[in-house]
């Protein structure tokens, strides 16, 4: 094949940067050398009529490849392993004398030494970790070879030609968009960097095309399903678009490293137009909520189409399409969600909440804050750049919080380095590491301008760590994956291992710990419902035999999922006295009026107790966030469950407050059942009930499930599922 011309630069070619896999430029059909004799006609040697790749759905190249979910018309195999195609001849093919290969290439300045023109020879052997391509049928005048690719060759859309030798040079097959084949990453290839052992894990982290994200609190954790898609029609171009905009080169795009690294930054919108863009204002006028969106597949394919990015998102939905991106192009991938996640604006591992004397929060001074939760990706890669044994999940996380490089994205960061402190390991270890290790610290900031830690708590942050399990709806503890046991040797060692590589830094502050107090508090929230009154119930212990008198201060914050607070509803001031070794409880009321005006997108409240032993000027603090619940989406469905039959889905909702809603959106998704689709009702009054019928045809059997959610301008983050077990069509 003929180098691509360039310009030259001191005696050197510079060849243009291939970073488009979109981008073509088409071999000649004719490379032939000297002066052709007048006797020379074409048809008088090898010349290809037709190329046959078996990319039916029920071809053994889909099916051996895993890749007959696709929803796609082309070729799709994984790197590393056979596949079959057939070449028709003008006449019967002779080994002896005819001289034929297959190429492919992708981009539009394609070069063998960058991966990015593959000539295959034939071989009488394939060869393990080698292109190459065996004959093993003959008939007539048609070829049938078994091709084998590289297990490290580039992930994406090739062309494909067939180039046939003649004593005057080559011809090459036209331009076929027919023969256009992709290849994808290999889990199920021992070779390829992203081999998976374990069957079950392969089909739940590869091919299961509905995930369950966990959202709400360490006390009241929620769930709710989420379409990844990665299968369904244009998802797979809309994946390598996300690729092509960031300009990646193409021969990186092997690397599930650098694949995954580039993805953390372009699944967010914030510093190069990528994906989604976030928004954590509560003010979505010119978009959609993120708590809107059921799925994957309506915002990949907005963003290939528009070619703008997408609004909005939030950290559930960005891990949400990171994990279609990943799964879409063979990288083993699940969402983990992080309860009680730091977010340290200065990387000391620990996250400084400054009170007033009076006991209550100083809003300037406290500047880090404690996420609810925090959701992101991790993503299954061996790590030849780091030492043996930090391969295997690596978390990459699409959210942008914090800059990496010059762009806002974090990942690939060793799961394994993590545990064990070996945060001077790329990438953006540290930031992972603060976000489930950090330390809690109540300080007290004086009049004077001195600081006194009032307490410390080494195990609120990185609480409880979870993904979906295997196989399964239900909840995986994988908190001891990030971190060892609080008090074991090995979590110790961890932190003098982090602190020794500069993560973990002194206590910054100036005074003493304080000695314990003989009083203990606590609070619980009774079960809150959206729109109706609940009490907030504080709990003193005097374990002394002193009689104490506490006067006790108790706010009430809407905030967002982040731990920032957007507006305080309730404050209260109460004195209570504890008898000697006794304890006593108080009740604060909290009415509906005081919160429902302010109510942000998944009905977080926080509340903060403070407390101050008046005899011994001890202060005790507390801090809790709760999730209102709130009502659902009811789906159901009438008629048989069977691929090609209809079958009526009805959505309903009632509203249960006591306002009307307005701009009411309720979407409806489900892979393989049904395409994303929604429906709008101008408004919803008190108690009203409000029905949606659609009739769809299934074409995907086997366990589906239904998804939907509701959101108006006053109520959002509401969602309703159903399983489904679809029917292969009876054959006749």
């Amino acid at each position: 094949m003929s180098e691509p011309s360039g310009t030259a630069f001191g005696g050197r070619r510079a060849v243009p940067r291939n970073a488009s896999n979109a981008a073509e430029n088409d071999p000649p059909t004719m490379e032939l050398q000297g002066v052709l004799p007048r006797s020379f006609r074409l048809q008088d040697y090898l010349n290809v009529t037709d190329v046959h790749l078996f990319k039916e759905r029920w071809d053994t190249n889909k099916v051996d490849h895993h890749t007959d979910k696709y929803d796609n018309s082309k070729l799709i195999v994984r790197r590393g392993q056979a596949f079959y195609i057939q070449i028709d001849f003008n006449r019967p093919y002779h080994p002896t004398r005819d001289l034929f290969r297959v190429e492919y290439v992708i981009g539009r300045y394609p070069q063998e030494n960058k991966g990015t023109y593959i000539p295959v020879p034939i071989v009488s052997e394939l060869q393990s970790g080698k292109w190459g391509a065996k004959v093993i049928m003959r008939e007539d005048r048609s070829v049938r070879l078994s091709i084998q690719s590289s297990p490290n060759c580039i992930v994406g859309k090739f062309r494909m030609y067939v180039a046939v030798w003649t004593p005057y040079g080559i011809i090459r097959t036209s331009r076929n968009p027919e023969t256009d084949t992709y290849i994808l990453f290999n889990p199920w290839c021992e070779e390829d960097a992203v081999y998976l052992e374990n069957d079950k894990e392969r089909e739940e982290y590869v091919l299961n095309d509905i995930g369950v994200i966990f959202y709400g609190d360490f006390n009241d954790i929620k769930s709710r399903s989420w379409s990844y898609g990665q299968f369904e029609d244009g998802i797979l171009d809309a994946c390598l678009y996300v690729m092509d905009r960031a300009k990646m080169d193409l021969s990186g795009r092997g690397n599930p490293i650098k694949v995954s690294r580039v993805g953390s930054a372009m699944v967010n919108a914030k510093d190069d137009e990528g994906v989604i863009v976030g928004s954590w204002d509560n003010i979505y006028a010119y978009g959609i909520p993120p708590s809107a969106w059921t799925g994957s597949v309506d915002i990949l394919l907005e963003y290939k189409s528009s070619e703008n990015p997408v609004r909005y998102g939030q950290c559930w939905v960005f891990a949400g399409v990171f994990n279609t991106f990943l799964r879409c192009l063979g990288i083993p991938a699940r969402i983990v969600t992080n309860y009680f996640s730091a977010h340290d604006n200065d990387a000391n591992l620990q996250l400084d909440i400054f009170l007033e004397e009076g006991g209550n929060v100083d809003s300037k001074l406290t500047k880090d804050s404690v996420w609810n939760y925090h959701c992101w990706n991790e993503a299954w890669m061996t790590r030849p750049d780091l030492p043996v044994g930090f391969g295997g999940w690596q978390v990459v996380d699409s959210t942008p919080q914090e800059n990496s490089d010059g762009m806002y994205r974090c990942g690939p960061a060793s799961v394994q380095a993590i545990k064990h402190g070996h945060v001077c390991f790329q990438y953006d270890a540290p930031f992972v590491f603060a976000e489930v290790n950090g330390d809690l610290i109540y300080i007290t900031a004086k009049k004077d301008g001195t600081h006194v830690v009032e307490n410390v708590d080494t195990t609120h942050i990185g609480k409880l760590i979870v993904t979906k399990q295997i196989g399964g709806d239900g909840i995986k503890d994988i908190t001891d994956t990030y971190k060892f046991q609080e008090g074991q040797e090995e979590e110790r060692l961890a932190l003098e291992t982090a602190l020794m590589y500069g993560a973990k830094k002194p206590l910054s502050t100036e005074g003493v710990v304080k000695s314990k107090s003989d009083v203990h508090m606590n609070f619980e929230v009774e079960n809150a419902v959206l729109g109706r009154d609940f009490k907030v119930i504080v709990t003193f212990r005097n374990n002394s035999h002193a009689r104490y008198t506490i006067t006790a201060y108790l706010s009430g914050s809407i905030t967002f999922y982040t731990g920032v607070a957007k507006e305080e509803f309730k404050n209260e001031t109460f004195n209570v006295t504890v008898e000697p070794s006794s304890f006593t409880r108080e009740e604060v009321q909290i009415r509906a009026g005081e919160y429902m005006g302010q109510l942000l997108e998944q009905a977080f409240l926080h509340f903060f107790v403070t407390a101050r032993v008046n005899e011994t000027n001890d202060v005790l603090a507390k801090q809790k966030s709760i999730v209102l619940t709130i009502p659902k989406v009811i789906i159901k469905v009438r008629g048989a469950q069977m691929v090609g039959s209809d079958m009526v889905v009805t959505v309903e909702f009632t509203n249960p407050l006591n306002e009307t809603l307005r701009n009411v959106w309720i979407r409806l998704d489900g892979p393989g059942v049904t395409k994303p689709m929604r429906k709008m009702f101008r408004e919803v009054r008190p108690n009203a009930t409000v029905q949606w019928e659609e009739m769809l045809r299934p074409w995907v059997s086997g366990p589906r499930k239904l998804i939907a959610s509701m959101s108006s301008d006053s109520l959002r983050h509401v969602y309703g599922e159903l399983d489904l077990q679809i029917q292969r069509r009876s054959s006749v």
